[in-house]
């Protein structure tokens, strides 16, 4: 078994929170994991190396320089609420603190995009979640440096229109946000948020 195939595993046993294992006690690496996370002050945090490299590595990340991951945190909660027609006191009407009608993922990419001007957001995937927060690791590339410009595999990413990839839905993301995504397991994506029994988001 090849080493991505072995981190991948690991990395699988640890979510899943396989206790039957006598290799290791995953599901306590995986709590350590969640903990450390939580305990960060910032919810946009630039990362040393990717927690899940093999997952990173087919979303376009290079161990290079122009490349890194940040650490993004999402406050749970529903999309669906509207504001009450009715009078409250604000504080009562039950719309603050929601996660919107963008999907978290679509968010933590956005979020972090704003904190590093700089740099294009090229992907993101899942790492974590806990009661409160659902974690997100955010792939950058710094379009200035000219290792990604000599870059023939990714330095397309420096056009123009490859600007603000995260606020106009190009990540893979943000396309299944937007419907655009075709074939198994896209059904229920479009026509509209509410269509197909809510299943969109």
């Amino acid at each position: 078994m090849s080493l991505t195939k072995q981190i991948k595993a690991t990395i699988q046993k640890e979510v899943k929170k396989d206790k039957k294992s006598k290799d290791y006690p995953y599901a306590e690496l995986f709590r350590k994991k969640v903990q450390e996370q939580r305990q960060m002050r910032a919810s946009v945090v630039r990362m040393d190396k990717s927690s899940n490299l093999p997952r990173a590595r087919e979303l376009g990340y290079k161990a290079k320089d122009g490349f890194f991951v940040a650490l993004s945190r999402i406050r749970k909660g529903s999309g669906m609420h509207r504001r009450p027609v009715k009078g409250r006191r604000p504080k009562r009407m039950g719309v603050n603190k929601l996660t919107r009608r963008i999907s978290k993922q679509v968010m933590a990419e956005q979020r972090t995009g704003r904190k590093f001007p700089n740099c294009e957001v090229l992907n993101s995937y899942w790492i974590g979640q806990d009661g409160t927060h659902t974690y997100y690791e955010v792939i950058l590339v710094d379009i200035s440096s000219p290792s990604v410009r000599v870059d023939k595999e990714r330095n397309k990413i420096v056009f123009n229109k490859h600007t603000k990839r995260a606020e106009r839905g190009l990540t893979s993301a943000g396309k299944k946000s937007r419907g655009l995504k075709k074939g198994k397991g896209h059904e229920k994506n479009f026509p509209s948020l509410r269509a197909n029994s809510r299943k969109a988001k």
